[in-house]
């Protein structure tokens, strides 16, 4: 068995998530054989005793679990929340999951759809490194009516100013597509590769546009379907199948 980095063991234990493994270490909550381990330290389980908060830590042989979430709006895409607000790990263990499950990448307070839901750390850093590239399917309501120009710009949109860094951020190009309109409200669909913080409000903002609705509906090859609103469900083998052949070099439409 060959060395591996701490926060990736633990990942692939069902702990935590690999961020979260990473801040855990920063704050002296696991030890490497009875010493207090840091950021970088390499671990090897076969002849390595790792502790979590003094407890013994051992990846056990189980079945994984790989959900899909219908997220609400007002629900935190986290496991805990500081300020006691309702989050999707709330929602897992209501719809009778329990363990400890942590999200797949991220969807904002006010967004609702498709979240995947897991306890294998791996899995959920190969969906969400950006060399996935998994197409993310989002429908848009905005108020009032949105001119052709607004659509051309949102199209040829390459950069975000980023408020926190100061800077602007470089984006993929996102496809957008106009779906309906009328005078007091217009549904788009943004299909992006890529998942920057808040990356289409931020795009409607800069074009001058007010989102009402964002619903992702798609992730890769899995779709929301008629999953109601704050239901999760397990994937399907064929769903696992079709998103392990992305990840492996597959396409999804």
């Amino acid at each position: 068995m060959e060395d591996e980095k701490l926060q990736k063991y633990v990942s692939a234990c069902g702990l935590m998530s690999r961020r979260a493994a990473e801040q855990a270490i920063k704050e002296g909550k696991f030890t490497v054989n009875g010493q207090i381990a840091t950021l970088g330290d390499r671990v090897n389980p076969a002849r390595d005793e790792i502790a979590y908060l003094g407890e013994p830590l051992k990846k056990e042989k189980k079945r994984k679990t790989y959900l899909l979430l219908n997220k609400p709006t007002g629900v935190v895409t986290t496991r805990n929340d500081e300020h006691g607000r309702r989050t999707v790990a709330d929602l897992a263990r209501e719809n009778g999951y329990d363990g400890y499950l942590y999200p797949v990448g991220r969807l904002d307070k006010d967004s609702e759809g498709l979240l995947l839901l897991t306890d294998d750390g791996d899995f959920a850093n190969r969906i969400s490194h950006p060399s996935g590239s998994l197409r993310k399917v989002y429908i848009v309501m905005l108020a009032g009516r949105i001119q052709d120009g607004q659509l051309d710009k949102l199209r040829a949109m390459r950069s975000l100013w980023d408020e926190r860094n100061q800077r602007e951020e470089r984006i993929r190009p996102v496809e957008v597509e106009l779906m309906e309109r009328s005078e007091n409200a217009s549904r788009v669909r943004f299909v992006l590769t890529e998942g920057k913080n808040r990356q289409i409000r931020r795009m409607c903002a800069a074009t001058g546009l007010s989102v009402m609705q964002l619903r992702r509906v798609q992730l890769g090859p899995l779709r929301l379907g008629t999953l109601e609103s704050g239901r999760c469900r397990a994937l399907t083998k064929e769903e696992k199948t079709a998103l392990e052949k992305h990840l492996n070099g597959g396409k999804d439409r």
